[in-house]
């Protein structure tokens, strides 16, 4: 490729502290938000804001593999919630005693309350048969679309939204319901809406499903085997 052109390059650097602590906080108090949604629609405007944190997410060969079906309709979301509630069942029968009842236990009820839900794709082919970057792992198309979908989760964190990805479902259901091609997957379903409340730490953690581990015992240096000197 030949040199960049100076006037296609911005000035690089820190951002103010107060702009950095306003990204932290929205990174720390990110939460999976499950049931505590108003019934409130969202405004159209801060809905493309929340799309356009997420469409201008890194992708692989630039290739922007996602797209993002905005399902209000209350009737679509309930048939949505049906689907899930079969798989839901599926999954509970996974886990056993007191395990199975606390899963249960978990309020899962976003698909009907949040007054917004959006599907989230990945199509593969967008880029053509041969995409730079995902030359060696086919799976870099899917990873770029969690980028889209982590910044738009952090964009409505800053906004006052909440979201919940729910992810149990049978692809093909999800895909006959909302007429996606056969091609295209399935990332996940978001619940979007406002919210008043937020759990202060991650509600596995609150609930005891799952502790957040400790960053030490996840950092290695150089190789698998060594640990940081800090």
């Amino acid at each position: 490729m030949p040199d960049e052109p100076m006037d296609h390059m911005v000035r690089a650097g820190a951002f103010s502290a107060e702009e950095r602590a306003a990204i932290y906080r929205a990174i720390e108090t990110r939460r999976d938000v499950r049931d505590q949604f108003l019934p409130d629609p969202l405004p159209d405007d801060l809905v493309w804001r929340l799309l356009s944190a997420a469409h201008h997410a890194p992708s692989v060969g630039f290739m922007q593999p996602w797209n993002f079906i905005l399902v209000r309709d209350a009737e679509r979301r309930e048939e949505v919630w049906r689907a899930f509630s079969r798989a839901n069942e599926e999954a509970a029968g996974m886990f056993s005693g007191k395990r199975r009842d606390d899963y249960r236990a978990l309020k899962l009820e976003g698909i009907r309350k949040a007054p917004l839900g959006i599907c989230v794709t990945c199509d593969p082919t967008r880029g053509g048969p041969v995409v730079l970057g995902r030359t060696h792992n086919f799976s870099m198309d899917r990873y770029s679309t969690v980028c889209a979908i982590q910044n738009l989760w952090l964009a409505a964190r800053a906004e006052g939204v909440g979201v919940g990805w729910v992810s149990i479902f049978h692809e093909d259901e999800l895909k006959r319901i909302l007429a996606i091609p056969e091609h295209v997957e399935v990332i996940g379903w978001f619940c979007l809406g406002y919210v008043d409340t937020l759990y202060g730490e991650p509600e596995l953690a609150v609930k005891g499903w799952r502790q957040r581990l400790p960053l030490e015992d996840l950092v290695f240096s150089e190789t698998w085997q060594e640990r940081p000197a800090v």
